[in-house]
């Protein structure tokens, strides 16, 4: 058996893993809706696409994270890799709607079988070196960093090699022509992406070893899988902490879905044209990856400076809560001090998204056994897709304006307010190494240390 990493190396893998898996994604995703729309698709066949890959995301969130938690990480990264490969060939090349739709539900899929495995794998990893104690939330950061370097990276890759593709004269013509009418420029991002994908497969199968695990039988691996999601649940339950970590990862969802869903229409609104306000959304979408990165990658001064991870939680998404409230309130004003300000709320909601999120997983992480840790991933992506589809339905309905956005920011600054300390005791969590400790002991050694 290969030996374990030690904790730097393992923190290097699990950076690596997560720029090879999020930059092709993000690579053949942002062209994906024009790229439909070339091969004739109308918007309710586009909608009935993404339609099926949210779903099957949701339906599978679950079981895929307690298969990860039964079967291993690494089999189950390389899974979902293998179904991305899949599923960005079928996107790339399909030109009917059953097989785009296919590909989509793959695209979903992947997601899901992709929702926990590798940050459980570094958890699982550095604790075994360094036991329950060791610092996790410098790794997580930086994984977090890295996710969103590589999602901006991806974005503006992929929106540009169409168009640099479309400068070459008759290139489009002669990928047609070539491929019979497979391949234009807007397919060649899907087919990079699914390029990049057999190098995420490899290095996920060589570079992330595991501890071998007790024989299992298909019979065995599913009759498992329920039992370990019960578990999940119920410890999102009984345990206050972990409570409060996935109730804040479904507000974080109902804020993500208001900025999502209402900044390319008020960015086409300022540009005054549907295409140029397109280039300043994703101009806009790379920017918020930046900020999400910056906030990552301070997550650890956060968590020292606050005094403990919780109340870096409280503040940082006081500070999103803060952007969203500021979105709201410059709906509709104009002139170039209120673009400022909304700009600015822009960069807030993602900046402060960004250094919540490893205080967060690091909290609970030390709330949840390593045979749950999936899972418990699993649940907390489950609650943010779950109150983003909810907040979705509820901004269609709402008028345009200040309304929508203050929803979201309002959902948002309720998820804050769960980490004021009330002083009331906390279940310790089984992966505490003293039952006796009281985890704001364990958040403030942990401040301490990054």
């Amino acid at each position: 058996m290969t030996a374990p990493p030690d904790p730097r190396s393992a923190r290097r893998r699990y950076v690596t893993a997560c720029v090879l898996f999020w930059l092709p994604l993000s690579l053949a995703g942002t062209p994906l809706i024009l790229l439909f729309s070339e091969r004739g698709m109308t918007l309710a066949a586009i909608a009935g696409f993404f339609v099926a890959h949210s779903l099957t995301a949701a339906a599978l969130e679950l079981p895929t994270g307690g298969l990860s938690d039964v079967l291993g990480r690494r089999v189950v990264l390389a899974a979902a890799g293998l179904l991305n490969l899949a599923a960005f060939t079928l996107q790339g090349l399909g030109t009917a709607p059953w097989v785009l739709t296919l590909g989509m539900a793959l695209m979903g899929a992947g997601r899901a079988l992709s929702s926990g495995p590798a940050e459980a794998w570094y958890v699982d990893t550095v604790q075994a070196h360094s036991g329950p104690d060791a610092d996790l939330r410098t790794g997580l950061a930086r994984g977090g960093s890295a996710t969103s370097a590589a999602l901006a990276a991806g974005t503006l890759l992929g929106g540009a090699l169409p168009w640099l593709l479309a400068l070459v004269p008759d290139v489009g013509a002669r990928l047609s022509d070539a491929t019979s009418g497979l391949v234009i420029p807007l397919s060649v991002p899907p087919l990079l992406g699914a390029a990049a994908q057999i190098a995420f497969v490899l290095y996920v199968l060589v570079a992330l070893p595991e501890p071998p695990r007790a024989p299992s039988t298909p019979r065995s691996v599913f009759r498992g899988i329920p039992a370990t999601v019960a578990d999940g649940l119920r410890l999102g339950g009984r345990d206050v902490l972990v409570r409060r970590v996935l109730l804040s990862a479904a507000a974080a969802g109902s804020a993500l879905a208001a900025v999502e869903l209402l900044t390319p229409n008020r960015a086409a609104a300022f540009t005054g044209g549907p295409e140029s306000g397109a280039m300043l959304f994703a101009a806009l979408a790379c920017a918020g990856f930046v900020c999400s990165g910056i906030g990552s990658h301070l997550a650890p001064t956060a968590a020292r400076l606050a005094g403990s991870g919780e109340r870096a939680v409280l503040v940082s998404l006081g500070t999103s809560a803060s952007g969203l409230l500021l979105l709201g309130a410059t709906a509709v004003a104009t002139g170039p001090v209120s673009t400022a300000l909304a700009v600015a709320g822009y960069g807030l909601v993602y900046l402060g998204l960004g250094a919540a999120g490893p205080s967060e997983n690091d909290l609970l992480h030390r709330r949840v056994p390593s045979a749950g840790r999936a899972t418990a991933l699993s649940v907390q992506s489950l609650a943010l897709q779950l109150t983003g589809a909810l907040t979705g339905l509820a901004v269609g309905v709402l008028p345009h304006g200040p309304l929508p956005w203050l929803l979201g920011g309002t959902v948002l600054m309720a998820g804050a307010l769960l980490w004021i300390h009330r002083g009331e005791p906390t279940t310790p969590g089984p992966a505490a190494s003293d039952p006796a400790r009281p985890h704001a002991e364990h958040a403030h050694q942990d401040a301490e240390r990054t």
